[in-house]
């Protein structure tokens, strides 16, 4: 009976979860367009407070957008399934990655089809501003929190505090405003799950004492323990989504292992080779799904001297403890969230933040722009602007369905 109220939705999600090239910059501009224009499971009210909400902690942020939009659907259970579907396929395409690619044998897994991704992405990234623009950006105050955003995102775009900073700054600025206050609402507040936040601090505590207990101990398959550690601690506290990851993943498995002290106090420390792991963030970007699944490539590539076997269990050792502090942190927070905006300092802080993240999508877009060769003389470059321009009137004036746009994109990448 559950699955038959939401099977459509669940299509629905299983479909986009097929086709959301681009990153989180491009998923947001999909989920938009299948979830807020089409289907009309939320608002674009909801939308914005659900994204500003995902921001605010750390994780993988499209992800627990798309289990929020599950959440406000169906509840708990759809969630959940929400979740899955979405971090399956991205996960289990980079883990079998991980068992392809060696020092060896470097794959260039059809790169020229994915050429006009990124311009789509920033059309798919405009479409969703010019829509929230018009939700979240009505006065003069946060025209100039929009502006301010976008101005200081560009100037600090790879600083992972710059988002969190921004958002707590435009809070406090429309709480200077005494005009708004929230509407009186019947609804009971929220309960509040303890045990999420209980098990996130438990298993943050237990995987890293198990990882110094197998390091100290030599014990068999110890990197696996390792491999957990480090990925559940990347996921929690990484701000700023994958692109934030891979700094963090260049320093524990490439930077540390060639320090000579580090070495000699864990002289089974985990190497990865750079070149391979470089590789495998440029095919995660390619990819539909999350770039956070990096973690399956990764966690393959840290046991690999173990055999397939083992590898196989990195992946997956990997993938889990990537994923697991941003769903144990979203369904602890969401209900702290939604009876802490019912106060009138949370209340007002939301019009701020709703504006200042429509100046951080634009910054995105132009930010993506400098990685987008763009040159009127040349026929590539017209055709990254007219794919931008394209995308965007195609999501604003048409109804054609999202799926469409990005099979376009890769059909054109694949003849030209």
């Amino acid at each position: 009976m559950f699955f038959e109220k939401h099977k459509l939705f669940l299509k629905d999600v299983l479909l986009y979860t097929l086709t959301a090239f681009g990153g989180p910059q491009g998923h947001y501009g999909m989920m938009y367009k299948i979830f807020v224009s089409k289907r009309k499971d939320l608002s674009e009210e909801e939308f914005i407070e659900y994204n500003s909400f995902c921001q605010l902690l750390p994780g993988a942020s499209s992800t627990q957008l798309i289990s929020l939009i599950g959440y406000k659907k169906g509840g708990f259970k759809l969630a959940v399934i929400t979740f899955f579907i979405w971090i399956f396929p991205a996960s289990l395409l980079m883990g079998l990655l991980s068992l392809l690619i060696t020092n060896n044998n470097q794959t260039n897994i059809g790169i020229s089809l994915f050429k006009f991704i990124q311009p789509m992405a920033i059309g798919f990234l405009l479409f969703a501003s010019y829509k929230s623009f018009s939700t979240s950006v009505k006065n003069t105050i946060t025209r100039i929190i929009m502006f301010v955003g976008m101005i200081f995102m560009l100037l600090f775009f790879k600083t992972p505090w710059i988002l969190p900073i921004l958002i707590i700054g435009a809070g406090l600025a429309t709480n200077f405003s005494s005009k708004r206050i929230p509407k009186k609402s019947d609804v009971k507040p929220r309960e509040i799950k303890w045990t999420n936040i209980l098990i996130f601090v438990l298993i943050f505590m237990f995987a890293g004492l198990l990882s110094e207990s197998a390091r100290k101990n030599d014990w068999n398959n110890r990197k696996l323990y390792n491999v957990f550690e480090n990925f559940y601690r990347f996921g929690s506290f990484v701000f700023g989504g994958g692109d934030v990851l891979l700094p963090m993943m260049l320093d524990q498995y490439v930077e540390r292992p060639d320090n000579n002290k580090i070495v000699q106090r864990n002289p089974g420390i985990i190497k990865v080779d750079k070149t391979e792991l470089i590789t495998g963030y440029g095919l995660v970007k390619a990819l539909p799904g999350p770039v956070f699944s990096i973690a399956s490539y990764t966690g393959g590539l840290a046991v690999k001297e173990k055999g397939k076997k083992i590898q196989i269990f990195g992946s997956i050792v990997g993938t889990i403890a990537i994923f697991l502090p941003s769903a144990l942190l979203l369904f602890f927070f969401f209900p702290v969230w939604q009876n802490l905006k019912k106060y009138v300092v949370v209340f007002r802080a939301l019009e701020g933040i709703n504006a200042v993240i429509v100046g951080v999508m634009l910054a995105t877009a132009f930010y993506l722009l400098r990685f987008v060769s763009i040159d009127f003389t040349n026929l590539f470059s017209v055709l990254n602007i007219a794919i931008i321009l394209t995308t965007f009137l195609l999501l604003n004036k048409t109804t054609i369905l999202p799926t469409f746009i990005v099979l376009g994109c890769l059909l054109l990448g694949w003849i030209l």
